[in-house]
Parts: C-alpha cells; structure tokens; sequence
C-alpha cells in the first residue's frame, strides 16, 4: 500500500473560491486521480498554508507528497508561502519523493535556489501548446510516452524564471522555457510541471472563469464574454469528447488532452518510475 500525502497549496480563501467553483479542492482533485492511478494508494491530505495544519501522517511513513497549484505568489512571501517552502524542503531532504504542477514547480524551484515569478513572456490560460522536450528531458522518465510535441491544461501568471542551480529542465515552449523539471534536493528528487495534467476539462473551464479579468487584460480574449463562451465550449467538450469533434476541432484539443491516460501521464510516471521503485518498507 502507497501512501501518499496530498498538499493542497491555497490558503483558506483560494480554497474555498476553488471549492465554490469545482465542488472539490485542488487536493481532493490530485487525491481521486492519485487513487485512480494507483488503487492501492491512501491519499492524507494536508493545507499547509494554514498555521493550524497538522500532518495527518508523518513524513516518514509516506512515500510521496504532492503539492497543488495555488492562487498565491512566491515573491509575495509570508508564513502561507514559508510554511508550503518548510514542508517541501524538509520531505525532500528526507527522500520523499515529490510531485508538484504549477505552484508545486515554483516552490520547489525556489527552495532549491531558483527564482519564480510572474512570466515576463505573459501566462498561459487554458492550455499551454506545442510542449517538447530538451535534450536532457529527451529520455527522462517523467516524460516517458509523451510525443514529439504536446499540449496540456495549463493556467499560471507566474512561472520559474531562473531554473536552481544543478536542476534539469526537461521541456519548455515558446512561452516558458521551464515547462518540466527535475529538482534533487538533499536525498529527494523533485519531478514537476508547470502545467497542470490533473485537471480536466471542465476544471480548466471554472478556473478560466475565475481568471476572467486576467484573460482579457492578457489580450487573449477581447472582452469576458467571449472568454465565458470559450470555457462553455471546454466544459462540453469535456461532457462529450468522442461525440464533440466540432468542438475539438474548433479549440484545437487533441488526444493528448482529451484522452485522461494521455492528459496525466506525468502523474503516473511519477508513481511508476519515481515513487513505487523507492517505496519504504
């Protein structure tokens, strides 16, 4: 039996704004798609942001943690931020193995000496196009099954801007060169994206929503309504994806997306190739 410690990366209000708009957190997301993947797994979660957290399990007797994505920013700093930092440098230190997309990838990034920060490049909303790979990410497990090129869910404003030192960046596109990365720390090792695999397509909807502002001030859609029928449209083609090519066609979402096995890979080569070959006694 895996057990895995789920670490939800928004503080109360982020995950509360989350909860109101995918009827689950961030961590019980990563927890259902954990447990699909790995049936033998328990998921603990855990809201380190907050100054009451406590572990559910310790550190110790897991063999993974996971960390989500977050409304919060790195640079800005504070004990919400401090304690997320605190737990990921001490359970890699440890030899857990880590997972994190998004907010995961900058925290790890930062406590390993990397900086993270908004993308002076711009964010990427809904999807992140065109991934591949770097020469070092060329045969990395984490990326094992992926195509030439590919596109994933993705929704950040910030982003690793200067990679740790010693760290390998495993692929990038035309808008940011860290789109996955390996980090070692101290006995652990970090394997991250800054898209999100974890989320479907009605997810990336409801978050778009929430981004509404940020959408058309990034000039990627010319006013909130032409944003909401550009989420309506995600959300159906997430409710019908075989019976729904139009849709597809028109969004340009391929299989990669679509298709949950394609979509999550990283997160199944996390447990298959990282975590499972490590597993505690």
């Amino acid at each position: 039996m895996l057990h895995l410690l789920v670490a939800d990366g928004n503080d109360r209000a982020g995950r509360e704004t989350h909860l109101s708009v995918c009827d689950k957190t961030s961590a019980e997301t990563y927890a259902g798609i954990l447990h699909a993947l790995a049936p033998d797994a328990v998921c603990h979660l855990v809201a380190p942001a907050d100054a009451d957290a406590a572990l559910p399990r310790a550190l110790s007797d897991c063999d993974a943690l996971v960390l989500t994505g977050s409304t919060l920013h790195v640079e800005d700093g504070g004990p919400a931020v401090t304690r997320q930092c605190d737990l990921v440098r001490a359970a890699l230190e440890a030899g857990v193995p880590v997972f994190g997309s998004c907010w995961g990838v900058q925290v790890a990034a930062t406590i390993a000496g990397g900086r993270a920060a908004r993308n002076p490049r711009g964010p990427e909303y809904g999807l992140a196009r065109a991934i591949t790979r770097t020469q070092a990410g060329a045969d990395h497990p984490l990326l094992a099954g992926r195509p030439p090129a590919w596109d994933a869910p993705a929704i950040h404003d910030d982003a690793v801007v200067e990679p740790p030192p010693g760290s390998t960046v495993l692929a990038g596109n035309d808008r940011l060169d860290v789109q996955a990365i390996e980090i070692r720390l101290g006995d652990g090792v970090f394997w991250g994206t800054q898209y999100h695999p974890e989320l479907d397509l009605d997810e990336v909807a409801a978050m778009l929503r929430l981004s509404a502002e940020g959408v058309v001030q990034a000039g990627l859609c010319p006013d909130e309504a032409a944003l909401h029928a550009y989420a309506d449209a995600l959300r159906d083609l997430h409710g019908d994806p075989e019976g729904r090519a139009d849709l597809a066609w028109r969004l340009g979402v391929a299989a990669e997306v679509l298709a949950p096995e394609r979509r999550r890979r990283e997160i199944a080569n996390f447990l298959d190739r990282l975590v499972r070959p490590r597993r505690r006694p």
